[in-house]
């Protein structure tokens, strides 16, 4: 079947491991949702943990619910896999072979043919990928192969960047077969972007948004909740209206990164010390 997502704006979220991809991800869902976008989301986490803040609960992954019926697809509906979350943000989760076992990408496959076969991909405007951490394997690299835009989040210090800079190396490398670009950066949990900001000028990088380290956010993932479900603070409705700027932005078409990834002993040397 054809890897290619027909009609839908395709965005694949990426980043080092623990940096808030899923946060992220949840809230441009909601923010592309209060354009009056349809939107499906799509963790790719064996965690499946992407959607909760959306669905307010672990919802059952695609895996999982594919060895329910001893992988007899034809056997599924909709609503075992697809999960409706808040304003309407449709979520799945891929899921993941056992430990040690099989490959994530497998699982993506499987997940968006599904999606296709029960012509769920018709009747969307966005679909966002949330993909595992910083592991770039052809698990990882899969919705890379859906994807029309590929966006990083990294926080403003050493380990974050240092990740981006592989990620980047592996979406130039998957743009020369498929048709995903690199769309920019989104620094998160970061007061400030001077790092950030200095590696993409060093690397022909743009930031897109910044998300600063907020509490509200922290406790917004404890409350299983997106932020625009939160209560209003003004710093809370400044990270709101940067989302749906974002979303917005994104929405429009961004031109693509080139994304001159560096060496890792020139990144090193690049992100250097006080």
């Amino acid at each position: 079947m054809d890897a290619k997502i027909e009609g839908a704006k395709v965005f694949a979220v990426y980043g080092k491991g623990g940096i808030g991809k899923s946060t992220t991800s949840s809230n441009l869902s909601v923010a592309f949702s209060k354009l009056g976008k349809r939107v499906l989301q799509i963790g790719c986490d064996p965690k499946h943990d992407s959607t909760f803040t959306l669905t307010k609960s672990l919802i059952p992954t695609v895996i999982d619910v594919l060895e329910s019926v001893e992988f007899h697809a034809e056997e599924l509906r909709p609503e075992d896999f697809v999960v409706e979350g808040y304003n309407g943000v449709m979520c799945v989760e891929a899921g993941g072979p056992p430990a040690g076992t099989g490959c994530g990408g497998y699982v993506v496959g499987q997940t968006v043919k599904l999606l296709k076969e029960h012509h769920l991909l018709e009747d969307t405007d966005v679909v966002i990928f949330d993909v595992l951490g910083d592991v770039v394997c052809g698990g990882f690299a899969a919705p890379l192969q859906h994807a029309e835009r590929a966006v990083v989040v990294t926080a403003n210090d050493f380990d974050s960047i240092f990740a981006m800079n592989r990620i980047v190396a592996a979406i130039a490398a998957k743009s020369k077969n498929y048709d995903v670009r690199l769309a920019g950066v989104i620094a998160n949990r970061s007061a400030g972007t001077d790092e950030i900001d200095r590696f993409n000028a060093a690397t022909g990088l743009t930031r897109l948004a910044h998300f600063p380290d907020l509490d509200a956010i922290r406790r917004s993932r404890l409350k299983k909740s997106t932020l625009f479900e939160m209560p209003a603070t003004p710093e809370l409705d400044a990270v709101k209206e940067e989302y749906l700027r974002l979303a917005a932005t994104l929405w429009a078409g961004t031109v693509p990164c080139e994304g001159r990834a560096m060496r890792d002993r020139d990144i090193f040397d690049f992100l250097g010390f006080d």
